[in-house]
């Protein structure tokens, strides 16, 4: 995983479309998904840092 977009399409996998038309509210909701999949153990610790720094890097840029 190495991009937004890889981010969202993971997301995709369990369901979980987001856009709100506002690049931080979407980074936002990303981060609480993927928070609470790692809490609900439905992706493992390598993944959830690799999504969160992802979602990081994207924040940065904004």
């Amino acid at each position: 995983m190495k991009t937004y977009y890889d981010v969202q399409q993971l997301l995709k996998q369990f369901g979980t479309f987001v856009y709100t038309g506002n690049r931080g509210a979407d980074i936002d909701l990303m981060e609480e998904e993927v928070k609470e999949l790692f809490e609900w153990g439905m992706l493992d610790r390598q993944t959830y840092q690799e999504t969160r720094l992802i979602l990081k890097q994207e924040r940065s840029k904004e």
